[in-house]
């Protein structure tokens, strides 16, 4: 029984978003901490002109005043009078203050120019390409981002988890689910050699990656992990998903049962579904009180349908006097009979014969039953313990016009014939007896009187 849902990639791709949204933030970061690196270089390589020039810009920077020092900038920078050392960071803060102006494309044309200085310093080479797949990721060029790290993989050595991490995104974002597995597994290996934490997105991304691929061991052991690290509800349904495709329903239970006493389970779906477990597991009697306790609560609705559970839940316990009430209710709000004549068949069983034959007949009278006969059989049985022998028949006879119940039927016709025979006999003979008895006593006074 597939009861819950799976785990769905809307819940991966807000996580990408958000991880996304933070790539301008590490592009700026990279971009301060650039500028900061080049200053005392500035001032040995770059002539004092342009080296002035450019702080004046820092400053318009600084003030926010954007336009100001794009300005600045783009009348200082002239490849023909400029060395290419020179060009590289006048470049580089032009590319810095686009990206402050939210001028994206702009900002990723600049950096291209930059690279393609034949010149540029290794190290800020690298930066720069980093920089430039951030922002091929901000401008949804997947692609493009996803070439330019993997040339910015062959320049640095020592990579840290966050790129990885950002290939695995646009892997995400082109639908390479299987090719996510590797870097995101690469930046949980780094981030664990240089002792810094695996954070919790790293493994819904990958978590994500295993159920595109179907792999629902790995999708079970992340969220166990998951769980262990950072507790919440959705994880606790992940993993009851993941026991659900692999078949282990005693874990299933096991997981939901725990999320339920954690007191997550708030939805009357997922209170109805706790109690379906239970009794798929055996133990209808909680699941019987735990739907009774949850009807009265409010927070599981008063239905036909939610009553007719509750009331199964009930006599699979044994418990058929508990289930009366909940079958009236489902009964009473259901538009056909079905839970009319169940209820009936309960009242035989305790042996209510009256209230079994008003809750069978009411059931017939409702209609849309898809075993009419059979409710036929239930009446006739209930009108025959009341010993309303033709009225019993003639439910026989109804049941025994449909293939499936014309043996049975005409089984009981016969047990009741035989029995309106034997009490015609045991009639027959008490009159018999009855008349015996009143000669004996006539001749018995006629002697007394002689």
């Amino acid at each position: 029984m597939n009861i819950l849902s799976r785990i769905t990639p809307k819940l991966c791709l807000a996580i990408v978003a958000t991880v996304l949204a933070a790539g301008g933030a590490f592009a700026q970061d990279d971009e301060r901490a650039e500028r900061d690196a080049q200053k005392t270089k500035q001032a040995q390589a770059v002539s004092k002109e342009v080296y002035d020039k450019i702080q004046k810009a820092q400053e318009q920077v600084d003030a926010k005043d954007y336009q100001g020092a794009l300005r600045a900038l783009n009348n200082l920078y002239n490849p023909d009078k400029l060395t290419e050392y020179e060009q590289a960071n006048v470049l580089n803060y032009i590319g810095f203050v686009y990206y402050n102006m939210d001028d994206v494309p702009n900002a990723i044309k600049t950096y291209e120019k930059m690279v393609a200085i034949p010149s540029l310093e290794p190290q800020m080479a690298k930066q720069t390409t980093y920089t430039m797949a951030q922002l091929y990721t901000m401008e949804e060029k997947y692609q493009k981002a996803l070439q330019t790290l993997d040339k910015w993989f062959t320049m640095e050595t020592n990579p840290a988890p966050e790129p990885f991490i950002l290939k695995a995104q646009n892997l995400y974002q082109v639908q390479r689910y299987k090719d996510m597995i590797e870097p995101i597994k690469n930046a949980m290996r780094v981030a664990r050699e240089r002792d810094k934490p695996v954070k919790e997105d790293w493994y819904v991304l990958l978590n994500f990656a295993y159920f595109q691929q179907e792999d629902y061991k790995q999708v079970r052991d992340i969220q166990k992990i998951l769980l262990a690290t950072w507790p919440k509800k959705r994880y606790w349904f992940s993993l009851a998903g993941a026991f659900t495709e692999l078949g282990e329903d005693n874990n299933l239970i096991a997981a939901y049962g725990s999320a339920h006493d954690q007191g997550m389970l708030e939805k009357e779906s997922e209170l109805v579904t706790m109690a379906q477990l239970y009794m798929q597991a055996e133990v209808p009697y909680k699941a019987a009180t735990m739907l009774e306790r949850e009807m009265e609560s409010g927070r599981v609705s008063k239905t036909a349908k939610n009553y007719r559970l509750l009331s199964q839940a009930w006599m699979l316990s044994q418990e058929d006097e508990r289930a009366v009430p909940a079958l009236k209710e489902a009964a009473r709000l259901s538009d056909d009979g079905e839970l009319d004549v169940r209820l009936g068949n309960t009242y035989l069983n305790l042996g209510n014969y009256d209230e079994c034959i008003n809750a069978v007949q009411a059931g017939l009278r409702k209609g849309g039953l898809k075993n009419a006969d059979n409710a036929q059989i239930s009446l006739g049985m209930c009108l025959y313990n009341k010993r309303r022998y033709q009225a019993a028949i003639e439910a026989f006879r109804a049941a025994s016009k449909t293939t499936r119940s014309r043996k049975i039927a005409q089984q009981w016709i016969s047990v009741i014939n035989a029995d309106i025979e034997r009490n015609e006999q045991i009639r027959l003979a008490q009159e018999a007896a009855n008349k015996k008895r009143k000669e004996v006593e006539a001749r018995r006074k006629q002697a007394d009187r002689a």
